[in-house]
C-alpha cells in the first residue's frame, strides 16, 4: 500500500515532519508553525484523494526561443539582476546565480529571505571587469588590481529579501538583512584541517566563490558548496588554493555573523549538501564532486542533534567521520586516517607519504577517495533526500570518456533506513536520452508530495546541436517517484538562450518556485553581438538573476 504525504507525516508527528519537509527545500521552523501539512496537496490533487501524484500543467516542448518559456498558466517575476541594490549602504547583487533558497520571515510564504550563489564569470567576465576573458592568452593573465577586486566581490552569495506584493515579487533593496558574502569576505575554518599546515596554518581565510549549490541546515543556516575554485584561484592570482573547495555555512538572518568553512565536510568541488539525520540522531550530509570521475560522499556527526540547542548544533559540522562510497560493494568507507590502513599507507609517485594526518586526508580528498578504492563516477552532482521514504536520489550529469553522454538519476537506499548505516543498495532510476525527453540532470529539488523536480545542464558549447539538438535549451523537468507514471520526465520550463536553469526551491506554500537563470548568452564569439537578450529583450545584454514562478 502507498501511503501519501499527509498520512505519513501524521505518522511520524511533528518532530520528524519538520525533518521531512526540509528535504523538500521548506526550513524546519516554517513546517513547525503548521505549513508543512498544507504545501504540495493542491499542487497534485491530494487534498480528497489517496493517489500517486498527476503532473497537473500541460508540459511544454523543447524549444531553443530566447526566453523562459512556462506552462499555460504560469509566470515569472524576475526578483533580482546583476548588479540590482540590495541594502541601503550600496552593496549590489553578484553574478551568474546559481543555488537558491527561501526562508520565511514569520513564517510568511510571501516574504522572507533569498540566498543565492553566485558561482564563476568565465567568458562572460567582460560585463563585470572589462577584461576581455573571451580573446585573452589564458598564459598571460593581465588582470589589474581593480579587475580582481570587482571579480571576487561579484562572486560568492546574496542574501536578499523579497516580498510578494499585489500579486508580484519584489526586491527590497534597502533592506536591513541585504548583505553579500563574497571573494573579499573573512572566513573562519572549523574542524580537523583548520590551523593545520595542509592549509598552511589558516584558522581564518579571505573569500568564497565558486558557489554552485548548497543546502539548509535543521538550525536554519545556509550551507552554500564551493565547486571548481581552481580556475578563480587562477584568475584572480590568489597564493593558496586550499583555502577553497570547502562547504560554507552564513547565518543570513545574522548580518554580524562570521560564516565559516567546515574542513571535517572535505575538499573537493562540491556541488551541494543534503542532510538528514540517523534514528539516534546522529547528523547526516550527502555531497557529490561535480567533475568525471569522481567520488560520492557523506559525512556522519560524532553527536547527536537536539532541536534546543538551536545555532550551537553547528558544532556537528566539526567532528564525525567522513566517507566515500564503493558502489560495487554497497559500502560506505571511512576517510578516517587514523583507523583506515589504505590511508595510511598511500604514496605519491616518488615514494612519499599521500597523508601524515587527517587534515591532509580531508585537503585532499580526491587522493583519500582513490587510495581507497572508492567508485569514480560520472560528475555526481546534486544528491537530495526524499521526503517520504528516505532514498537519497543522485544525479550524474554525464561522462563523454565513458561514452554516458546523457547522463542518469541514481537512487540509493540505506540500509535499514538508517543514513548512518555503512552499506546501501541502489538502482537507477531514470536514464537521460531522447526516449526520456531531458539529457544531463543537475540540480534536484522534491516537493512535499515526494515528486522530483530536475534541471538539466547541457553545456554551451554542446547545446542545440549534435546529439543534443532535439533537447533545446536547457529545461526543467517534474518526474513522479511513485505510481504509473513513476520516472516519466514532463518538462515544466525551458532557459533562454546559453543559460540553465538552477538552484530549484520552493516556498513554504509551494504557490512559489524560485530558481535562477545561470550564463544567459553564454558561448558568444563577441561582446558586441550577444547570443541572448533575456530579460530586457531588444539589443540588451543578458544579465543573470534569480526569478519567482508562480501558477502552481
Amino acid at each position: 500500500m502507498e501511503m501519501n504525504r499527509r498520512q505519513f507525516l501524521t505518522y511520524l508527528g511533528t518532530g520528524t515532519a519538520a525533518l521531512a519537509s526540509l528535504a523538500t527545500g521548506i526550513p524546519a521552523f516554517a513546517a513547525d508553525k503548521g505549513l508543512s501539512g498544507k504545501t504540495a496537496d493542491h499542487l497534485f490533487g491530494l487534498e480528497d484523494k489517496h493517489k500517486p501524484a498527476k503532473v497537473k500543467f500541460k508540459p511544454i516542448q523543447a524549444t531553443n526561443k530566447d526566453e523562459l518559456v512556462l506552462p499555460q498558466g504560469y509566470k515569472y517575476d524576475v526578483v533580482a539582476l546583476y548588479g540590482d541594490k540590495i541594502n541601503a549602504k550600496g552593496d549590489t547583487f553578484g553574478f551568474n546565480a546559481d543555488f537558491t533558497c527561501f526562508l520565511p520571515i514569520e513564517g510568511s510564504s510571501e516574504h522572507g529571505l533569498l540566498w543565492v550563489n553566485h558561482e564563476y564569470l568565465g567568458e562572460l567576465e567582460y560585463y563585470v571587469t572589462g577584461y576581455d576573458a573571451l580573446h585573452a592568452d589564458p598564459k598571460n593573465n593581465t588582470r589589474t588590481s581593480a579587475q580582481i577586486e570587482k571579480y571576487l566581490y561579484s562572486l560568492g552569495g546574496s542574501i536578499i529579501e523579497v516580498k510578494k506584493q499585489n500579486g508580484k515579487w519584489t526586491l527590497i533593496s534597502d533592506s536591513k538583512y541585504g548583505r553579500r558574502v563574497s571573494g573579499l569576505t573573512k572566513h573562519t575554518l572549523t574542524g580537523p584541517a583548520a590551523g593545520s599546515a595542509a592549509v598552511g596554518g589558516a584558522r581564518e581565510v579571505t573569500g568564497t566563490f565558486a558557489n554552485c549549490s548548497g543546502g539548509v541546515t535543521l538550525w536554519n543556516t545556509i550551507l552554500s558548496c564551493e565547486e571548481n575554485f581552481d580556475s578563480v584561484v587562477a584568475d584572480t592570482k590568489l597564493k593558496d588554493e586550499t583555502h577553497y573547495g570547502w562547504v560554507v555555512e552564513v547565518d543570513p538572518f545574522d548580518p554580524n555573523s562570521v560564516p565559516k568553512k567546515h574542513t571535517a565536510l572535505g575538499r573537493f568541488s562540491h556541488e551541494n549538501t543534503a542532510m538528514t539525520l540517523a534514528p539516534n540522531g546522529q547528523l547526516v550530509v550527502y555531497m557529490g564532486d561535480d567533475a568525471n570521475d569522481q567520488y560520492v560522499y557523506k559525512y556522519v556527526s560524532r553527536g547527536s542533534y537536539s532541536k534546543s540547542t538551536g545555532k550551537a548544533n553547528a558544532r556537528l559540522l566539526e567532528e564525525g567521520t567522513l566517507y566515500v562510497a564503493n558502489f560495487g560493494k554497497g559500502k560506505w568507507i571511512a576517510l578516517d586516517y587514523g583507523k583506515n590502513e589504505a590511508l595510511q599507507k598511500a604514496v605519491d609517485s616518488t615514494g612519499k607519504p599521500l597523508f601524515t594526518s587527517q587534515a591532509d586526508v580531508l585537503v585532499k580528498c580526491r587522493e583519500a577517495a582513490k587510495a581507497v578504492g572508492a567508485t569514480a563516477m560520472d560528475r555526481p552532482e546534486d544528491l537530495e533526500v526524499h521526503p517520504i521514504d528516505g532514498s537519497v536520489f543522485i544525479s550524474l550529469t554525464n561522462n563523454s570518456k565513458h561514452g554516458n553522454f546523457y547522463g542518469q538519476i541514481v537512487r540509493l537506499f540505506p540500509k535499514d533506513n538508517n543514513h548512518a548505516a555503512e552499506e546501501f543498495t541502489f538502482e537507477i532510476f531514470a536514464a537521460g536520452g531522447p526516449q526520456s525527453g531531458f539529457a544531463a540532470p543537475d540540480n534536484l529539488a522534491f516537493d512535499s508530495a515526494g515528486n522530483l523536480w530536475v534541471v538539466t545542464d547541457i553545456s554551451s558549447s554542446s547545446m542545440n546541436s549534435g546529439i543534443y539538438k532535439t533537447f533545446g535549451n536547457n529545461g526543467v523537468f517534474f518526474i513522479p517517484t511513485s505510481g504509473s507514471d513513476k520516472g516519466v520526465a514532463a518538462q515544466f520550463a525551458s532557459a533562454p538562450v546559453g543559460a540553465e536553469m538552477t538552484g530549484p526551491w520552493f516556498a513554504p506554500d509551494e504557490k512559489t518556485l524560485f530558481m535562477s537563470v545561470q550564463h544567459p548568452g553564454e558561448n558568444l564569439e563577441s561582446y558586441e553581438a550577444p547570443t541572448s537578450h533575456w530579460p530586457k529583450g531588444g539589443t540588451s545584454i543578458a544579465l543573470p538573476g534569480v526569478v519567482a514562478i508562480t501558477g502552481f
